[in-house]
């Protein structure tokens, strides 16, 4: 599935009322609640200065959110053949507004470089 298609599919979890409102005429722009596992996860996505931008937090819970999440929210709202990373940035650039959030991005405007399928 292609990114528009995840996203279209995404539709029901959009939050349309309040603070982090939003239609899809935003695009890949605005605030979602997901639910997954037991869990309802809050997602921010975003396709701003070159990148496209996901995070997100768990909205009961003061948890990291774990790996498989990661993956499943990845599979949620990017294309099926995009490569999405998450970055570990300098500790001089590392700026944590909060300590439970994580981000995936996958950059809009060259491809992003990535090591042999098999060193993965």
């Amino acid at each position: 599935m292609t990114c528009l298609e995840k996203l279209l599919k995404a539709e029901r979890w959009r939050i349309r009322k309040g603070q982090w409102a939003s239609d899809e005429t935003a695009g890949w722009n605005g605030c979602f609640i997901v639910p997954l596992d037991g869990d309802l996860y809050f997602v921010r996505i975003s396709d701003g200065w070159g990148w496209r931008h996901l995070s997100v937090t768990n909205f009961q819970r003061k948890v990291v959110p774990s790996w498989q999440t990661m993956c499943r929210l990845k599979d949620a709202f990017f294309a099926d053949d995009s490569w999405i990373v998450q970055f570990h940035p300098a500790k001089g650039d590392n700026i944590s507004d909060h300590d439970y959030c994580l981000h995936l991005w996958e950059p809009l405007e060259e491809p992003l470089p990535k090591p042999p399928v098999i060193l993965v």
